[in-house]
């Protein structure tokens, strides 16, 4: 799917990846953003997603770097002061 995006800032994939999930109603690891980009001098972005009917297929399908590039970002250990 193509998909267009009216943001101030660039959006990050892993809520690329999330709100399309939600929009289509399938899980999360169903759905792989291929390319997104912010068109310059506009809030603008656009972008490719696949989106699969079992994660297994995805897998099979999709480049490393895809996979590598869709994982969820992992939260920062808190700090202790």
């Amino acid at each position: 799917m193509v998909f267009e995006i009216q943001e101030p800032a660039t959006p990050r994939r892993s809520e690329v990846r999330r709100e399309i999930a939600v929009l289509l109603k399938t899980e999360l690891d169903n759905v792989w953003v291929k390319r997104q980009e912010t068109l310059t001098g506009t809030h603008r972005t656009v972008g490719l997603a696949h989106v699969y009917d079992n994660p297994e297929t995805a897998m099979r399908v999709e480049p490393e770097h895809i996979i590598l590039r869709n994982r969820t970002p992992e939260k920062e250990p808190e700090r202790e002061e």
